[in-house]
């Protein structure tokens, strides 16, 4: 995993949640079952919360592609839009690499 990534730090952050909720249950005196439940709740919020950017990045680029599919758009103006919501992406879902 290189450093200089943008998702260095997403990638530190799912696994310190990880880290976090295997210590919080190996303290904790529920049964085994109980114990994965809680890393495996703790594993899906840190994705939930890591991804969010990228869910709504998609979400917008969707809406963009259908207005560009509907084929109201000129070609001049269908390009546009799609320039500009490029433009607009946090930065962190400009790299293909996840980590």
């Amino acid at each position: 995993m290189s450093n200089d990534t943008p998702n260095t730090e997403r990638y530190i952050a799912i696994a310190r949640a990880c880290l976090k909720a295997i210590n919080d249950s190996a303290a904790d005196k529920g049964s085994r079952e109980d114990k994965i439940q809680a890393v495996y709740q703790a594993i899906d919020k840190a994705f939930q919360a890591e991804f969010a950017d990228y869910r709504q990045s998609v979400a917008i680029m969707a809406t963009v592609l259908e207005r560009i599919g509907s084929g109201e758009l000129d070609a001049d103006k269908a390009a546009s839009l799609a320039r500009q919501t490029l433009e607009q992406q946090p930065a962190s879902t400009k790299t293909g690499s996840v980590h």
